[in-house]
């Protein structure tokens, strides 16, 4: 085993690595956490519910009194979206980051009552900040598809680290603001410990074009446009936005904004000074009806065919103030990320439906990516000369590639590290290995933007939009009979019988369950004492077991016991106390045991008002799931 006298840097990536999104970086030594980028990543089609994706933060959970600050590299939502999550969970007691990122993130924050949790500092290029006492970090401007992105120098003692950032070599940048390539050559010359870099384009061979290169382009077809032209590309995508705004100046159209998170951006820019126009440019919705068609372009969000967006509302004759119709000219400049390319298709259905002429695809020329190719891959290893290489941001697939350019540059095979979330890469001057795990894996946040959807969750949404819901309704008396016809509710669920064969066979279940083992929960000791908690298991299996025979798919089954009013337990209970759950128990009424939904007992509850509320279990069929009881 390698071993070293040599102060070692331990770093962490809780996202980002095996995927698109989640970027979350944990610069540690000795007892200080430096964080870099929050991100987080949006659900699949097997989240249902889900509107946001997290990384799982149990470790900066556990260790959050060694948290000395955070670097933000750029204002993309994969890389600072999660921020605000986090800051519920912990304080970070300093951010620092580039203009427009902090303006984007004050903005989250105060939105989410956590702005106070943390001090937001701006840098400029070539910053300097030192967080904690052993790290010092330096802010390199980089180009990529938002404007105002670094790429990080941290010093360390265990030596420097280059971190990327979301990487571009753009030599005609649109903002004027140019990769500052000379200062990485000059830490190359230093001599750097380790590079971490962006792997997105690994695969494409050559150099990504420049964000200029769509400018005549974009021209062409919004030139040959004879009515409205409606554009959409990503908001974060301010190069772009402001090449679009030129454009429709030049042309003598106006500009109407849709979509919240493009006019929050466009307002943040302007404030900035990185979009530059004319303020009568832009004419409220409303006002656009007094312009003709060919003087009007509308800039919306929904590139990616988000449900929710406003030009999937359009496309949908959903949106309350837009309608696309005969002769509009629908532009996407941007490409669907992996997974959106089947909504985005959709979109551009519907819209062609509606008579729109859509421009779409690579061939068009109008979207080029923010990530470098593998020639401007080769070219930032040859300016850094690292010891150590970490390919981060991108797919396996990528890292692997991204991993053999670097092997055939020189970096020997041993210096480098692919590594997985949640792995502890230490790295020292004599060596980068994997030496520990932390918890890694994702946090789901649904429409609530506060409830965290557990895994047991998870999979109760799955199984009811897989196979849907079975609920069944049955009343016992004390004389260990039906007390009336089960009731039974379906909502999703494929019969493979009649409803009336289905509720049939359940009342004969619970009858012949009831007749084999009343004996066993009920007994006479002066009065009626019934364990209704072991009984309600009983029938349960019973029940689970029969439909399991008789259905061909597994819903979820909702199991509800009704017992009687006047029902016991074996514990009395002080009268007019409540009880464990919070009911008022009445005299002479025993108790009901608090239901333990680790080990999937529970019972019906005794009211105040002596009515039966019922329990409620959880299952498919042919595997038990939590059970609780419903006060």
């Amino acid at each position: 085993m390698t071993t070293s006298n040599a102060p070692s840097l331990k770093i962490i990536a809780l996202g980002g690595l095996h995927e698109i999104g989640k970027n979350t970086w944990v610069f540690e030594y000795n007892d200080e956490i430096m964080l870099l980028d929050g991100g987080l990543s949006f659900p699949d089609n097997m989240m249902p519910g889900v509107n946001v994706v997290l990384p799982d933060m149990t470790y900066l959970r556990e260790n959050k009194h060694k948290i000395k600050g955070m670097i933000v590299t750029h204002g993309h939502e994969d890389h600072i979206g999660a921020i605000s999550f986090h800051l519920k969970q912990f304080e970070i007691p300093v951010i620092y980051g580039p203009r427009l990122a902090m303006a984007l993130l004050e903005g989250k924050l105060r939105e989410a009552g956590v702005l106070n949790r943390t001090e937001l500092r701006r840098v400029m290029p070539r910053d300097i900040v030192r967080v904690g006492t052993n790290f010092f970090v330096e802010f390199i401007r980089n180009t990529h598809s938002i404007c105002d992105s670094f790429s990080i120098a941290i010093n360390t003692p265990a030596g420097m680290v280059i971190h990327s950032g979301d990487f571009k070599i753009d030599h005609t940048p649109v903002d004027g603001e140019f990769f500052d390539l000379a200062r990485l050559a000059e830490h190359g010359e230093k001599g750097v410990l380790a590079l971490i870099s962006d792997s997105t384009n690994a695969e494409v061979p050559g150099i990504t074009p420049s964000e200029r290169a769509v400018y005549p382009n974009l021209e062409r077809y919004i030139r040959a446009a004879t009515g409205r032209v409606i554009i959409t590309t990503f908001a974060s995508s301010v190069h772009r936005v402001s090449m679009i705004l030129d454009i429709a100046d030049k042309q003598g159209r106006v500009v109407g904004v849709v979509g919240r998170s493009m006019l929050n951006v466009i307002a943040h820019a302007r404030n900035l000074g990185y979009i530059k126009c004319r303020d009568d440019l832009f004419q409220p919705l409303q006002n656009l009806r007094q312009y003709r068609d060919d003087q009007i372009l509308i800039l919306t969000t929904g590139s990616q065919g988000e449900p929710m967006s406003a030009l999937t509302r359009m496309a949908n004759c959903s949106h309350k103030q837009l309608e696309v119709r005969d002769g509009d000219t629908v532009i996407f400049s941007a490409n669907p990320i992996p997974g959106n390319t089947i909504p985005v298709v959709r979109t551009i259905d519907k819209l062609m439906a509606l008579g729109a002429n859509v421009i779409y695809g690579k061939d068009k020329g109008i979207h080029v990516s923010g990530h470098g190719a593998q020639e401007e891959h080769k070219m930032m290893l040859a300016l850094v000369r690292p010891k150590f290489f970490f390919p981060a941001h991108g797919e396996l697939r990528m890292l692997k590639q991204h991993a053999k350019m670097a092997e055939s540059m020189g970096i020997p095979s041993e210096n480098i590290v692919i590594a997985e979330n949640g792995d502890v890469v230490e790295v020292c001057q004599d060596y980068m290995k994997i030496v520990d795990k932390v918890p890694s894996g994702v946090e789901l946040v649904d429409s609530s933007r506060d409830g965290m959807v557990k895994g047991d969750v998870l999979r109760d949404r799955q199984l009811i939009a897989g196979d849907g819901i079975f609920m069944i309704a049955v009343s016992v008396g004390l004389d260990g009979k039906l007390a009336t016809t089960p009731d039974i509710q379906l909502n999703g669920v494929v019969l493979p019988m009649e409803r009336s064969q289905i509720i049939a066979s359940v009342a004969k279940t619970i009858e012949n369950s009831l007749s084999n083992n009343w004996g066993n929960f009920a007994r006479n000791v002066g009065s009626l004492e019934v364990d209704w908690v072991g009984l309600r298991g009983q029938l349960e299996r019973d029940l689970t077991r029969v439909l399991r025979q008789q259905m061909q798919s597994k819903p979820m089954i909702a199991f509800l016991l009704q017992t009687p009013p006047e029902s016991t337990q074996s514990a009395p209970a002080p009268a007019n106390k409540p009880n464990s759950l919070g009911v008022t128990l009445k005299a002479g009424v025993k108790p009901i045991p608090k239901v333990d939904s680790s080990n999937g007992n529970g019972s019906a509850v005794t009211s105040p008002t002596n009515e039966a509320v019922p329990t409620v279990t959880t299952t498919s069929a042919g595997r038990r799931k939590r059970t609780a009881a419903v006060v």
